[in-house]
């Protein structure tokens, strides 16, 4: 693990994704304490103040790796496994595909960039602090616990735990990531509603994921359909 901290960039997935291209080793990491041009999933901008996280790793894609979407699924069992030993009195829960919530509020969100053989994995976690004024409710740890980690310990300790779930996932094959965010996720059967990218908005029951990763969701008529990319929320 090489793990660098800068004061202030626009993006640590831009900083890394141009080190990936100047050949930087997997296991990289970058931390920045705060961000002038963060940004989240669908291009939606992330608010960066000081005391939260803001960290990107590389991963280089090898031949017989699962699909490499389903990166999104290791980083987020393994953010849920730190922030349950951090606030072990907090019930965490996974939102599809990557959102880290409690009690229906979002604490972090995770993006994925690629170029060529290797792939960026952004993620912001709300330790200090939390953006007012948002279209869904949001929450940090220090909300919930009083308390806010210091951002380059809980970075340290995501870092060892996102390598040893990368090795599950390379090793032992998508499987043993899926079960570990199925029991984290929504209960099977719970009402969910998918707003996809085209405008259509499917409102089912959480079926459990495909082998690929993606939600599947069961309509009222009977027939499933498959997610692969969305905004979920729970009815």
């Amino acid at each position: 693990m090489l793990l660098r901290t800068v004061e202030q960039t626009a993006s640590t997935n831009e900083d890394l994704l141009a080190d990936a291209r100047a050949g930087a080793p997997e296991g990289s990491w970058l931390r920045a304490v705060t961000q002038s041009a963060g940004r989240g999933r669908m291009g939606r901008h992330w608010e960066s103040p000081p005391g939260n996280l803001f960290a990107s790793t590389l991963v280089r894609l090898q031949p017989h790796d699962p699909s490499p979407a389903t990166l999104t699924l290791v980083a987020v069992v393994a953010l849920h496994e730190v922030a349950c030993t951090y606030a072990p009195g907090v019930r965490f829960t996974i939102k599809w595909p990557n959102d880290l919530m409690a009690s229906g509020a979002k604490l972090a969100g995770i993006l994925l960039e690629r170029a060529e053989n290797a792939v960026i994995v952004g993620i912001g976690v709300n330790l200090a602090h939390f953006p007012l004024g948002l279209d869904r409710p949001v929450s940090s740890l220090a909300a919930l616990t009083g308390h806010a980690p210091e951002a380059g310990e809980f970075c340290h300790d995501l870092a060892d735990a996102f390598a040893r779930w990368l090795g599950r996932w390379r090793n032992e094959g998508l499987g043993a990531v899926t079960r570990a965010w199925e029991a984290a996720a929504h209960a099977p059967g719970s009402a969910l509603t998918a707003n996809l990218a085209d405008g259509e908005s499917l409102t089912g029951l959480y079926a459990g994921l495909d082998l690929d990763g993606a939600l599947k969701l069961r309509l009222a008529d009977g027939t499933s359909r498959v997610i692969h990319a969305g905004d979920v929320f729970e009815v």
